[in-house]
């Protein structure tokens, strides 16, 4: 019974295989032409043949947007519409480029992307592509380049970023990895370089800082003659005060540091007053006794006294005139010649020595108050020293107010 159960089986299906398709419509797209015929073909390329429709090896055929082998049939199960749209999409030359050669193919593909895992190209980090990854094969008017990326080590506020770029420039590998030059940044080597060969790129971060600072304008003494204070004495009349500047000024920073300071502008904002010291010309008489002996003087001075006689002169030889022709003997005393122009036949006493007239020039005695007391070579006594050298009445019309 089971035997005949399955002879039974067997032949129907041989009749319902044997049965001629059913016919169906199927619609061609190719680029732009459109057609549709009804067919009871199964293969897809016996329904191209049918429509007088050639493709090449390369050319791909989509049924309802499904790519799909050329020689395998169409069954219901795969495509159950009643109605088949076939696409025939085809192959385009594409050429691949890169700095070592050009590969070339064929491809049906329908972006770069598709194109190149068809061709079995893969993209490294860094890698770039001439033409978006997402466009279409069909629009492509020029070869695809491929720039393959350098490792680069860029160092930016400290730290170390390694990447890999194919960038032209070092400005534009700086970009890529969100490190711009922003202001007055600047790179090493520099933006418009191409990149290093060891990959090494230093970004130097520069910054300003515009301060106000204060300088002081120093004030200058003045001297002015003054009958109210007395003789070889001074006094202050105006204590001066010191002026003030503001200057803008320029701080320029690399990395943190300071680089340099550049003043751009320079106002004053108080001019400074001048020192005022009156020296006296009020001249008083006064009596005193020095070494025993009343004296009555105008003016009483500190000064260094040396001595000489006429062989300790300081010469070739001996010398026992004066320059007011006097001879140099005790009583003579020398000065700087512009106090001896002026102070010729001045009568001093000096304690230690006694009464003094200045009549001669001391050419040695220079920087300081300084008197050369004579003597003869028979009484000389050696002077070196500091002592009050008093100007005795009567006082002279011609006065050197301030001994310098």
């Amino acid at each position: 019974m089971r035997i005949f159960n399955l002879k039974i089986a067997m032949l129907a299906f041989l009749l319902i295989a044997c049965q001629p398709a059913a016919s169906r419509a199927v619609t061609i797209v190719d680029g732009d032409q459109i057609l549709t015929l009804q067919t009871n073909e199964r293969i897809p390329t016996t329904i191209l043949q049918q429509a007088g429709i050639s493709i090449s090896s390369n050319d791909t055929i989509l049924l309802n947007g499904i790519p799909s082998p050329r020689e395998r049939p169409i069954t219901n199960s795969l495509h159950p519409k009643s109605q088949l749209v076939m696409q025939i999409r085809r192959a385009h030359s594409v050429t691949f480029s890169t700095p070592q050669e050009q590969h070339t193919i064929q491809t049906a593909a329908f972006t770069v992307g598709e194109a190149m895992e068809e061709a079995g190209i893969q993209l490294h980090v860094g890698d770039t592509l001439s033409q978006p990854i997402q466009s279409p094969v069909s629009s492509l008017q020029s070869p695809i380049s491929i720039h393959s990326g350098r490792l680069l080590a860029i160092t930016s506020n400290g730290k170390v970023i390694t990447t890999a770029s194919s960038a032209q420039t070092v400005g534009e590998a700086l970009a890529e990895a969100g490190i711009p030059l922003v202001g007055g940044d600047y790179s090493i080597p520099s933006e418009n370089e191409a990149l290093p060969e060891d990959g090494q790129i230093k970004v130097v971060r520069v910054s300003e800082s515009v301060i106000l600072a204060q300088k002081p304008i120093p004030f200058t003494s003045e001297f002015i003659a003054s009958a109210d204070v007395a003789l070889d004495q001074t006094q202050v009349l105006n204590p001066g005060e010191s002026g003030l500047t503001v200057q803008r000024v320029r701080i320029r920073y690399e990395d943190g540091n300071e680089i340099s300071r550049v003043t751009e502008d320079e106002t004053i904002a108080r001019q400074p007053e001048n020192r005022v010291v009156g020296y006296g010309t009020k001249v008083e008489i006064k009596t005193t006794v020095v070494d025993g002996v009343t004296i009555e003087y105008w003016r009483a001075v500190q000064m260094y006294v040396t001595s000489y006689s006429p062989c300790r002169s300081g010469g070739d030889r001996c010398y026992n005139g004066t320059s007011s022709g006097a001879t140099v003997q005790k009583g003579v005393a020398g000065m700087k010649l512009d106090w001896y122009l002026s102070m010729s036949g001045q009568q001093l006493f000096i304690p230690g020595y006694g009464y003094a007239t200045v009549a001669d020039v001391c050419g040695g005695c220079t920087g300081k108050p300084w008197i050369d007391v004579a003597y003869s070579d028979n009484d000389f006594v050696p002077w070196s020293s500091w002592v009050t050298v008093y100007f005795l009445t009567p006082v002279p019309a011609n006065i050197i107010y301030v001994l310098e």
